[in-house]
């Protein structure tokens, strides 16, 4: 009996799993209002008293999304203060909602991705993980790739959807003069 051939494992096509760029750390929503004055109103010095008392340690690590609840007219500067109280505890800190905190991650990491590694080679960008990629890193990974890889598809290697490949470079077509011969010489008119 003939053995079966697993053609796919044996070929050059290289997968790329966006999951593997989650680094598994929570994320963690920090509604602002609290810090304002009836949750509507910043005022600079009890904001800042509360900002300073409050235990940022609890963020340890996490991915913080800065928010606010209230229809409050937040100043750019009231976010950045919780920022700068946040550097060095949080992993990261993002304005919006767990989902932008994730988008913005994903969004960072693949800007510091080395995409050398899949030089003129095929590549399936493994589609059938988790729900925590957002579209936006299947659209930047696409872009990233077609700079580099010979081919993209998406999916599993072993049933993947086409998506883009590489043109070839045009055959340069023979000059059209003979060489070697000699063109007549014809008589001018006149």
């Amino acid at each position: 009996m003939e053995s079966i051939e697993n053609r796919v494992a044996q070929g050059d096509i290289e997968v790329y799993n966006l999951d593997d760029l989650w680094d598994e750390q929570p994320v963690t929503e920090l509604d602002i209002s609290p810090f304002l004055v009836e949750g509507l109103m910043l005022k600079e010095q009890p904001f800042r008293e509360d900002v300073k008392a409050h235990d940022w340690s609890q963020y340890d690590g996490h991915h913080v999304a800065l928010y606010c609840s209230t229809d409050a007219i937040v100043p750019t500067w009231g976010y950045m203060l919780i920022a700068s109280k946040l550097d060095g505890i949080a992993r990261s800190v993002t304005f919006g909602r767990e989902s932008d905190a994730v988008r913005d991650h994903f969004v960072r990491a693949l800007e510091q991705e080395d995409w050398s590694a899949y030089a003129d080679k095929p590549v399936v960008v493994k589609g059938c993980g988790n729900d925590l990629v957002p579209t936006v890193a299947y659209m930047i990974a696409t872009q990233k790739l077609q700079d580099v890889a010979r081919k993209l598809m998406f999916g599993e290697p072993c049933s993947s959807v086409p998506l883009w490949r590489r043109p070839k470079p045009d055959k340069e077509k023979p000059d059209a003069k003979a060489v070697g011969v000699k063109k007549p010489d014809l008589p001018t008119p006149g």
